[in-house]
């Protein structure tokens, strides 16, 4: 499924409108960025990623009394079907679904000639909107108590009494992967609103974070809802933060920093990447 998805994004991507042969330069961009702003802003967030990772190593796990205690009944029905869950099989998929989108989707874009014509500044996009993405996972986690699935059954070995087995709220795999994908996505979108490729390259960025959601749910990671909030996190997170950063005189609706820089943007970085709990 991982292969499929990034063959889909990889040939829309390849398939996408090119520039007129006769043109000298790139298009113009369609965002609009400012190293003193966005720069700040990027920063700002990775710190409050970093303090959301200090809560979190404040938590503390149930003994085994309190393990002894839960019962699946308490969770609710929504939920239920997952509680007990457990597979190392299944996190490991969840794992190599996860871990390279985040690399692979904003890479793809770099096929494109039109977004590589502006790449430098595609890239401090993608790191501030990952900054804020793990900035809202982070404060979430490091703030709520919701026991993992798997403590409903028997497995899990160490990690039971683990501080982490109280990290289920909410789907932070899920989270980043919709976060990485639907960037992509929209990204491509505002460079190439007319492709006939769209349904693809959308298609693909729903679906690896849905396979991803499963993943976790099966491992005994996640509940449902745990994945559907960390699913619509991710995907508004990685379609607003490019949405804000839109130029006027594009179509559609679009809002613009309150300082800018030329068209082609500047390049920039600076992101504190957190460990996904």
């Amino acid at each position: 499924m991982k292969h499929f998805s990034a063959l889909l994004i990889s040939v829309t991507l390849l398939l996408a409108p090119k520039p007129n042969a006769t043109a000298q330069q790139a298009p113009a961009s369609p965002y609009r960025t400012s190293f003193a702003v966005d720069a700040p802003i990027t920063l700002g967030m990775g710190a409050l990623g970093g303090l959301g990772l200090y809560l979190v190593q404040q938590k503390s796990g149930l003994n085994d009394t309190e393990l002894a205690a839960l019962d699946k009944n308490d969770v609710p029905k929504f939920d239920r079907f997952v509680a007990g869950n457990y597979s190392d099989r299944a996190q490991t998929v969840g794992d190599l679904l996860c871990y390279p989108s985040l690399v692979i989707a904003p890479g793809l874009l770099a096929l494109n000639k039109d977004v590589r014509g502006h790449y430098g500044q595609i890239l401090g996009l993608y790191l501030q909107t990952m900054a804020t993405s793990s900035a809202a996972f982070t404060m979430t986690v490091g703030t709520v108590y919701r026991y993992r699935p798997f403590l409903y059954g028997t497995e899990g070995g160490g990690d039971r009494n683990s501080k982490i087995s109280t990290n289920s709220f909410f789907a932070g795999h899920t989270a980043h992967t919709a976060t990485a994908t639907f960037f992509a996505a929209k990204v491509f979108h505002d460079f190439h609103p007319d492709s006939p490729a769209e349904p693809f390259v959308w298609g693909a960025a729903a679906l690896v974070p849905a396979a991803v959601a499963y993943s976790r749910m099966e491992a005994g990671k996640h509940f449902l809802s745990d994945n559907i909030v960390g699913y619509a996190v991710g995907a508004t997170v990685g379609i607003v933060v490019p949405q804000l950063h839109k130029t006027a005189g594009r179509r559609g609706f679009s809002m613009v920093p309150v300082q800018g820089v030329n068209v082609n943007g500047y390049s920039y970085g600076g992101l504190l990447l957190t460990k996904l709990l």
